[in-house]
């Protein structure tokens, strides 16, 4: 019932369309090379169906950083997704909205969202279009309607320009503004980490310590934090402890089924330097707090990941003060400095 409860916020949200014609005559609107890294999987988002244009990516972007998707023409997607963080909400434990409304959830970074399959910490959004839906008509986030964001944007000649030249139908609507956004996330892609250079052959070598890291890694975080993407997407309980003031169950809240309860979905490690604070609801300020955590600091339950219990009775990952010092030096090669300061991206 909780996913059907979704499914009808989306269908309702792109039924509503501007019934204004554009006066526009329609320009040459150049696709936007999308390559996909030699390293990487190939996408889930279907390119073909949504290919990113030149137009169609500057309007995106102008959307992403425009208050007028929220009721009170100030919390755009970039107040809470900021590029020099790898679009987190930098030191927040929670986003704050509309009003200071805060809600339950650390914002997610947004890269590499094309070859995502899921979005949210619940997997809410089966589709990266139909994603910023629930942040736009969240109480707690943007608070609006898109009857209302429509209605802003046709008293703008600028978006009404933007968008005749953006699409073939010249139309301000739910539909083109979430194709817009995306868009903009396609194109996001980090793949130019040091890690990534030595994975393609690059030039780089990793230091002693990022090499040593790079094995300790590999023994005992890459079976959830998978492949070149660094998440296999899945959606785990991973030993926290539940939090009495939000009590949020997770998955749960998609499925409805008891074996989902606070199970999260794995979080990309990219950029994960600059991505703190920790978890889905920021309650981890460092990542020698996060592997604290997974080290000794678990909480046993019915839907923690068996992946976490030892034979001897214990939980958690077994690592010594050493073994965490060099995951961390290798976790920092993960940092894409490239996407980071890449002005395709920026709000100016």
């Amino acid at each position: 019932m909780k996913l059907l409860s979704y499914i009808f916020i989306i269908l309702f949200g792109t039924a509503c369309s501007s019934e204004k014609d554009s006066e526009y005559i329609p320009i040459e609107n150049t696709k936007l090379e999308f390559t996909v890294p030699a390293n990487f999987p190939e996408p889930s988002y279907n390119i073909t169906l949504n290919p990113p244009t030149e137009k169609g990516f500057e309007l995106g972007k102008k959307l992403f950083y425009d208050g007028r998707l929220a009721s009170d023409g100030v919390i755009s997607c970039g107040f809470c997704h900021i590029q020099d963080f790898a679009f987190t909400h930098h030191t927040h434990i929670v986003s704050h909205g509309v009003g200071g409304a805060l809600g339950t959830r650390n914002a997610q970074p947004l890269h590499n969202m094309a070859f995502m399959k899921e979005f949210t910490w619940d997997g809410a959004a089966i589709h990266l279009d139909l994603q910023p839906i629930i942040p736009i008509t969240a109480e707690v986030e943007m608070n609006e309607t898109f009857t209302g964001i429509i209605k802003k944007l046709e008293e703008k000649p600028e978006y009404v320009k933007l968008f005749a030249e953006a699409f073939d139908d010249q139309k301000i609507n739910s539909d083109n503004i979430l194709k817009a956004i995306s868009q903009f996330m396609i194109m996001m892609i980090s793949a130019n980490t040091k890690y990534d250079k030595i994975e393609r052959n690059e030039g780089s070598v990793f230091t002693e310590n990022e090499a040593a890291g790079f094995e300790l890694f590999k023994a005992k975080c890459a079976s959830c934090h998978k492949g070149t993407l660094f998440t296999d997407q899945s959606y785990r309980n991973n030993g926290l402890a539940i939090d009495p003031q939000y009590n949020d169950v997770g998955r749960n809240r998609v499925t409805g089924l008891s074996e989902d309860s606070y199970k999260f979905k794995v979080p990309s490690l990219r950029n994960i330097e600059l991505t703190f604070p920790y978890m889905h609801d920021g309650r981890l300020k460092t990542l020698d707090d996060v592997l604290d955590h997974y080290g000794n600091g678990m909480v046993d339950s019915e839907t923690l990941d068996p992946i976490f219990k030892n034979q001897n009775g214990t939980l958690g990952i077994p690592m010594t003060e050493s073994d965490k010092q060099l995951i961390i030096a290798f976790l920092k090669t993960l940092t894409d400095d490239d996407f980071l300061n890449d002005n395709r991206f920026s709000e100016f």
